[in-house]
């Protein structure tokens, strides 16, 4: 699992410093995390490739979560791009991105679908063979969504060995990577513990932003390997989060601790400080595992 931090800043862009967009990528999927401004620019910098981004999620409506989203979508049609591509987001997504492109006479080439979310309770949104895709309320001044991104439990390793040395046919090979146990060739069953290895363990990604302070969302990220929390505010200037519905890196890292994850990880800053480290400082108080999200960082959590 892999995680790439396009833009992590709050409210604007700057000249060093990007709004809300990050790449994850899990179990071969590549999916693109909320779209602020200049979002294509910085997936060419970073060398990612677009053909391989198949699915959007869109937290919630506000420009620096979305203002980048018509046009890499335009992009990707001047790119004669030809595989399907699906968009997440709160319900309006489509009427505000068909109409621009209807009035600048854009349409894709490719087929463009909308899966518009209006739930307040977490729901499945998404799910393939190795991975599902569940929304996390989250409350902020409009309608908002975060994501929780889960591997599904993979397939055993074969222990060669010893399934030779158990006697068992080639033919059942695939069954026991699957779990199932079988009879060897003198007609014994074989456990199939005893000759496969566990699976590794399924990661999990969830991404909150933006939000107030909410220990509701805590049973559904419970246990989660990796939780990026927005962190608005320094503790100086926690008495502006719950008029503006954001959190503080302290606030942050009281759900991490809540929900047990494995990593936190900070963003969405406001630009009035001068040094990140001083997030990490916070949330360190509470919780021990704190990474600072950064433009063009990328996190290997493999």
């Amino acid at each position: 699992m892999k995680l790439t931090i396009l833009g992590c800043y709050s409210a604007t862009p700057r000249t060093l410093g990007n709004t809300t967009s990050q790449v994850l990528e899990i179990n071969n999927n590549m999916f693109l995390i909320d779209c602020g401004e200049g979002t294509q620019v910085q997936l060419r910098r970073h060398k990612v490739k677009f053909n391989r981004i198949k699915h959007i999620f869109i937290s919630h409506l506000h420009g620096d979560h979305f203002y980048g989203l018509v046009g890499l979508i335009s992009t990707f049609r001047l790119l004669t791009r030809e595989a399907d591509l699906h968009v997440y987001g709160p319900k309006g997504i489509k009427e505000i991105i068909t109409l621009q492109l209807k009035l600048a006479d854009s349409w894709t080439d490719y087929n463009l679908y909308f899966h518009e979310l209006s739930s307040k309770a977490s729901e499945l949104i998404y799910e393939d063979d190795t991975v599902e895709v569940h929304t996390i309320p989250l409350t902020h001044r409009v309608y908002t969504n975060g994501y929780l991104f889960k591997e599904k439990e993979g397939e055993r390793s074969l222990n060669i060995d010893a399934a030779k040395a158990a006697n068992i046919n080639v033919a059942y090979y695939r069954k026991l990577k699957q779990g199932f146990d079988v009879e060897n060739e003198d007609g014994v069953v074989i456990d199939n513990t005893k000759v496969t290895f566990p699976a590794n363990a399924p990661k999990s990604y969830a991404f909150c932003s933006d939000t107030v302070y909410k220990p509701s969302i805590v049973p559904i990220i419970k246990d989660v390997d990796v939780l990026y929390h927005e962190s608005t505010f320094l503790e100086a200037h926690a008495h502006l989060a719950p008029k503006t519905k954001h959190s503080t890196a302290k606030e942050a890292a009281q759900i991490a601790k809540q929900a047990n994850a494995k990593t936190l990880v900070l963003g969405h800053y406001s630009s009035r400080y001068p040094d990140l480290e001083l997030f990490r400082a916070e949330a360190k108080d509470v919780f021990e595992n704190v990474e600072l999200a950064e433009d063009g960082k990328t996190f290997d959590f493999s």
